[in-house]
């Protein structure tokens, strides 16, 4: 397949607001991909490449050579390319990599250029996101909607199974399981304002378990023998940088294994340390707390209730490995639970259906989460140059909110929760991000989350949401979030209706 066909594809979805028309595009250039190219399409069709990062940024792209006059750049040669330039490091890559890359670039043509260009730097917008992707695999193979979005879940996205989908339909994907060191993505928790509501939403009238809300880095840990290797919640492989994590999973007592939780920098007494600390490594080796299991033995156990999976689990792990949790029925003492771990300095509770198995991927009320703070993961949309002390930094952040489209509305803006650490490091960032300039506005692309801690909402003529934060401040930047997984609009609604 030829890499236009693919660009031209991405123009079409995004010159339509019809998600029906945008999943048939998407579906038809899958369809005329084949099992064999269905990954790559897939995955550039989502914005995205295979590798990740390649050391391209807009600086390399600043100047492009002459476009080719006809279209000849195949799939499986892009992705070549693309795979070479991550094994350029050290002295001289630079220069190389610019080579490399120019010499990709001059095989294009004008519209495959832009499209390799917005692939690379991560700016294409076209609404294509991953739910669109995992509807257009299953219209693509005619397998049901409810199979390819599990499958694509337990394999980690819906191009790592549209080869199947289209060779083997459902069968084939119905045969897809979680497996060692093939990072699944990881259950998340619907919100709620109280205890009491959220014993109500995830399990009314019936014991739940209820477990520390810890503010560290999401972990899912895989292990086979002594081989330990550890992945983020955007599934990327952080083995290397946490050895004392790595140190604390070869001791729990399984031959393969995967499981769930969160790391996290702890003072001298034992208290959590701010999640700035934690996230940039500064505090030194991190702890584990595990909360949840998916495979034991090679045995995968997503399907089991969540009191088998925490049993097996306590079977296995030290109990200092293990996250605190207690099982009740009882509104009052969930409520003294929740005081005991506030007391302890950590971010709230997760309230758990005892009944719910592990649904990877998706946000349903089988886990709650209650925060005594309101607090919401946003994305800055552009950066005011600050005055007065603050002349010379970025300052004031713009901030959105995601819609189902893939695009951000603004809620307000602050520069309040920041340190003259923090004025230099996103001064840096958002320069790096930056898209154009209003006056002292600098517009950036929309990737950097932030969670914002405010004490309530206004209604707001002045931005489009109809809604204002009111006393916003940054309590830190989320490098371990995607904008994909930012607070939505709809979300915010619904704090604002109470």
């Amino acid at each position: 397949m030829l890499l236009d066909e693919l660009a031209a594809t991405s123009e079409q979805v995004a010159a339509t607001r019809s998600r029906r028309e945008k999943v048939a595009l998407l579906a038809d250039a899958l369809r005329r991909a084949g099992a064999d190219e269905a990954e790559v399409a897939a995955t550039y069709l989502g914005g995205s490449i295979r590798q990740r990062r390649t050391g391209v940024g807009w600086r390399s792209l600043g100047t492009l050579p002459a476009p080719a006059s006809a279209p000849t750049l195949t799939l499986p040669e892009v992705d070549a390319a693309l795979e070479h330039l991550t094994t350029l490091s050290g002295p001289g890559s630079q220069g190389a990599r610019q080579t490399a890359l120019d010499a990709l670039l001059g095989r294009a043509t004008a519209r495959e250029q832009q499209y390799l260009a917005g692939l690379l730097t991560g700016a294409i917008r076209q609404g294509a996101l991953a739910g669109l992707l995992v509807d257009a695999v299953a219209a693509a193979s005619e397998v049901p909607l409810p199979v390819v979005r599990r499958a694509a879940m337990l394999a980690g996205s819906a191009p790592a199974i549209a080869g199947t989908a289209l060779t083997e339909g459902e069968a084939g994907l119905a045969a897809v399981t979680v497996r060692v060191f093939t990072p699944v993505q990881p259950m998340l928790a619907a919100s709620a304002p109280s205890v009491a509501e959220a014993l109500d939403k995830a399990s009314p009238g019936r014991p739940v378990a209820i477990e520390a809300k810890l503010d560290g880095i999401r972990i899912q840990a895989h292990k086979r023998g002594d081989e330990v290797r550890l992945y983020t919640r955007s599934l990327d492989e952080v083995t290397d940088r946490l050895p004392e994590v790595v140190e604390a999973v070869r001791r729990i007592d399984a031959e393969t294994l995967i499981v769930d939780g969160e790391a996290l920098a702890l003072d001298a007494s034992g208290r959590p340390r701010l999640f700035q600390d934690t996230a940039s490594g500064a505090a030194g080796g991190l702890v584990p707390f595990f909360f949840d299991v998916l495979l034991i033995d090679d045995e995968p156990l997503l399907d089991l209730p969540l009191v088998d999976r925490i049993d097996r689990l306590g079977e296995v792990a030290p109990v200092e490995l293990m996250v605190q949790r207690t099982i009740t029925p009882f509104p009052q003492v969930a409520e003294a639970f929740t005081d005991h771990v506030l007391a302890q300095g950590q971010e709230g509770v997760v309230v758990k259906s005892l009944d719910a198995p592990y649904e990877a991927g998706r946000r349903g009320s089988g886990w709650v989460k209650v925060k005594p703070v309101h607090t919401l993961d946003l994305v800055v949309l552009a950066v005011e140059w600050g005055s007065g002390r603050r002349r010379g930094w970025l300052s004031n952040i713009h901030l959105g909110a995601r819609n189902p489209d893939g695009t951000f509305t603004m809620l307000g803006k602050t520069f309040k929760g920041m340190t003259d650490e923090m004025l230099r490091w996103q001064t840096e960032r958002f320069l790096a991000l930056e898209t154009h300039r209003e006056g002292h506005v600098v517009h950036v692309r929309p990737e950097q989350v932030v969670e914002i801690a405010f004490d309530g909402l206004q209604r707001s003529t002045r931005y489009p949401g109809g809604l204002a934060l009111r006393f916003a401040r940054v309590v830190g930047y989320r490098d371990d979030k995607a904008a994909t997984e930012a607070d939505t609009l709809e979300t915010v609604r619904a704090l604002a209706r109470g």
